[in-house]
C-alpha cells in the first residue's frame, strides 16, 4: 500500500532547474510520482505550471519527501491553514516547529496568506493575531502595521512563552528566486556560482555596474570586510568608495578595525608597510600600540573627533555617517571599544545590517561572509570576492544561492572596482 500527496509547481519552473530539482528529490528519496498537469510558458514573461502527484511507501517516507519538495518551492495543491503552538516558555519553541529557509515566504491564516517579514534561514515563525503589532522581531520594526495578522521571523533565543508559534509543513508556501530569462542588464552576470578565471576589467566592470544600479534604485550596500583588505594595499580605494556613498554600511571584526587604525597611525598593517612591504622596528607591536591608543582616546569615533585618526575607511566612516558594526571573537587583541563582544547581541547587530541590504560586497572574509548571509534573504544580491574559492563555496553549501563569487586577490579587485564607479 503507498500513501500519496498532491503538489504544484508554478514560475519560470523549467529554465530555473525548479521542476528538475524536484522530479530528483522525489526519486532520491525512494518515491515516484505522476504528472496530472503540465503547461509550459511559451514566452519570456508567461509562466509555467505543474500539478503532480507523489507516491511513498509510508507516510513518514511521504512526509519526508514533501519536506525537500517544499524547500524547492513545490507547494500543496490544497493548502489549508498553518498549524500555530504557543511557544511553552521563553527561548523554547514547540516540538515540530518549522525552521525557515532563506527564501520569501508565506503562512496561511484563516484563510488569507501572509508574507513572512524579515524572512532569513534558520528561524521560527510567529504570527501575531492582529490588534496592532508590538513590533514582532524587532521594536523597530512595528512600522505600518494596519492592526491585521502578522507574521514575521524569530531567532530561537528571542522567541518568549506564549508566542504562536509556525509548526509542521502545512500552511506554508516557499517562493525560491527563479533565475531570470532575461539576462540583459546590470545584473545578468549574476547567475551563481564561483568564477576563478583571471581578474578582468570588463567582469569588475559589471560588478560596478550592479553597484551603480542599486544606488540608483535608492537601495543600501554593506561591505562585510577582512583584515587582508588593508593588508593587500586596498584600504585607501574601500575608503575612497565609503567616501563616496557607494558603501552605506560596514560589517567586519576587530582585526579589521584594527588593521585600517593601524595603517593611519604607524604607517603598517599588521606590522608590515603596504607600500614597501618593509617590518619596521617593533612592527609586530603596531597592532597592540594601536588598540591602546584608540581605547585612551575613548574609541573610533572620539579618536577621530580628536584628530588621532585622519584617514582610512573607518574614519570615512565617522565623518560621513556610515553606520558599522564590529563583532568579536574569541582571537581578538584587546578589543577596540567599538567591538561588540557578546556573541548575541552582535549577530543580532548584524542581522539588522543584513535585512536593510541590497546588495552585499563580501570582501575577502570567510567567517564574516558565512555570519552575514547566514542572516541574508535570498532576494538579496551578494557579491562574494576572495583568493579562496572555498569562501564562496561555503556561502552555497550555507544556502546562500544568490552569492556571485569571483576568485581574485582583492588587492587587484577593490582599486579597480574604485576606478571603474569613480574615475570613468
Amino acid at each position: 500500500m503507498t500513501v500519496s500527496r498532491e503538489v504544484e509547481l508554478s514560475g519560470h519552473i523549467i529554465d530555473s532547474g525548479m521542476m528538475q530539482a524536484c522530479f530528483g528529490a522525489i526519486m532520491d528519496l525512494g518515491g515516484s510520482f505522476e504528472v496530472d498537469e503540465f503547461r509550459i510558458g511559451r514566452s519570456e514573461v508567461e509562466e509555467s505550471y505543474a500539478r503532480l502527484t507523489v507516491f511513498a511507501d509510508t507516510e513518514a517516507e511521504l512526509r519526508s519527501i514533501v519536506h525537500e519538495l517544499h524547500q524547492n518551492g513545490a507547494n500543496p495543491s490544497h493548502p489549508v491553514d498553518a498549524s500555530l503552538e504557543p511557544a511553552p516558555d521563553d527561548q523554547v519553541v514547540p516540538p515540530d516547529f518549522y525552521s525557515t529557509t532563506n527564501h520569501p515566504t508565506e503562512v496561511r491564516y484563516e484563510g488569507e496568506w501572509l508574507p513572512v517579514d524579515r524572512i532569513e534561514m534558520d528561524c521560527a515563525v510567529v504570527v501575531e493575531e492582529g490588534a496592532g503589532s508590538e513590533g514582532g522581531a524587532d521594536d523597530d520594526d512595528a512600522d505600518d502595521s494596519d492592526g491585521g495578522p502578522r507574521a514575521y521571523t524569530k531567532v530561537l533565543n528571542s522567541i518568549e512563552e506564549g508566542d504562536l508559534v509556525v509548526t509542521g509543513e502545512t500552511g506554508i508556501r516557499v517562493r525560491p528566486p527563479e533565475r531570470p530569462r532575461d539576462r540583459e542588464g546590470a545584473f545578468g552576470f549574476m547567475q551563481g556560482g564561483v568564477s576563478s578565471e583571471r581578474p578582468s576589467e570588463s567582469t569588475i566592470g559589471q560588478v560596478a555596474e550592479a553597484i551603480a544600479e542599486t544606488k540608483r534604485e535608492g537601495g543600501s550596500i554593506l561591505a562585510v570586510c577582512g583584515p587582508a583588505l588593508v593588508h593587500s594595499g586596498a584600504r585607501e580605494d574601500l575608503a575612497r568608495l565609503v567616501r563616496e556613498g557607494y558603501v552605506d554600511m560596514l560589517s567586519a571584526g576587530n582585526g579589521f578595525a584594527v588593521h585600517d587604525l593601524e595603517r593611519d597611525l604607524y604607517g603598517t598593517s599588521l606590522g608590515m608597510d603596504t607600500e614597501t612591504l618593509d617590518h619596521p622596528r617593533k612592527g609586530h607591536k603596531h597592532h597592540i600600540y594601536t588598540i591602546s591608543e584608540i581605547i585612551r582616546a575613548g574609541g573610533i569615533r572620539e579618536a577621530v573627533d580628536a584628530g588621532l585618526v585622519e584617514s582610512g575607511v573607518m574614519y570615512e566612516c565617522v565623518e560621513n555617517d556610515r553606520p558599522y558594526v564590529l563583532a568579536g571573537s574569541i582571537r581578538d587583541d584587546g578589543p577596540l571599544p567599538d567591538t561588540i563582544t557578546d556573541a548575541v547581541e552582535a549577530q543580532n547587530a548584524i542581522r539588522e545590517q543584513a535585512h536593510e541590504a541590497d546588495l552585499v560586497l563580501m570582501l575577502s572574509t570567510l567567517l564574516h561572509s558565512v555570519a552575514v548571509g547566514n542572516c541574508l534573504s535570498s532576494t538579496t544580491r551578494v557579491i562574494c570576492v576572495d583568493i579562496n574559492p572555498a569562501t564562496v563555496t561555503q556561502l552555497l553549501d550555507r544556502g546562500s544561492a544568490q552569492a556571485v563569487g569571483m576568485v581574485t586577490d582583492i588587492g587587484t579587485f577593490v582599486p579597480i572596482l574604485a576606478e571603474q564607479l569613480l574615475d570613468e
